[in-house]
């Protein structure tokens, strides 16, 4: 099994990240209130840590990349796949609260949802408890993870993660097909090459 701290290497331009212990609910529910529909800081909060990260140019490009690669893939085989961008996920009987890079509903999006079916995350260092805060207590169980270098497909099954071959929502879609074509040098160039490698 491939542990999720192996993956991960920082680049050049590293996420900006601060931590703060001892925040109550009401401050955390303050600040989400506060930064309102703005994109950043993103907030995570975990039992009264509070991470704000706010992302460098290399894990915002690579997040839209990997959005960008998903969602056409989706469209290519016909998959009603709604994206549903940073979405905040929080409940406050278990004092947790989430933002992934990007998530994801198989099928319509309804009153019924109220945490996203899958996440994506771009990890360089220091954000690999993401699944763990964005899934226990919260209801995601499934995250793909981009290390800079590879794909890795993480599902939770009770209290404990574990990598993946192929997602439980989308397992038409070849993560292997996906992490080739990330290493194509713009977004343009990735969902060309992966429109041309599903044509073929």
């Amino acid at each position: 099994m491939v542990a999720l701290e192996s993956m991960f290497h920082p680049p050049p331009d590293v996420d900006a990240r601060v931590e703060l212990d001892g925040v109550g609910w009401a401050d955390y529910e303050r600040l989400v209130a506060v930064r309102g529909e703005a994109s950043v800081p993103r907030l995570t909060y975990l039992e009264g840590r509070l991470e704000l990260m706010s992302p460098g140019r290399s894990h915002e490009s690579d997040k839209k990349k990997l959005a960008r690669l998903l969602e056409a893939y989706a469209d290519h085989l016909g998959l009603a796949l709604e994206g549903l961008g940073s979405w905040t996920v929080k409940r406050e009987e278990v004092r947790r609260g989430a933002e992934a890079d990007e998530c994801y509903v198989l099928g319509p999006v309804t009153d019924a949802h109220v945490h996203p079916d899958f996440a994506i995350e771009v990890v360089y260092v220091g954000r690999h408890l993401q699944a763990r805060r964005l899934g226990r207590g919260l209801g995601v169980d499934e995250v793909w993870f981009w290390s800079g270098e590879r794909l890795a497909i993480f599902q939770r099954a009770g209290a404990s993660w574990s990598a993946a071959a192929r997602s439980r929502y989308v397992p038409a879609i070849d993560p292997a097909l996906i992490a080739r074509s990330m290493g194509a040098p713009s977004q343009v160039a990735a969902v060309t090459a992966l429109r041309a490698a599903l044509a073929a």
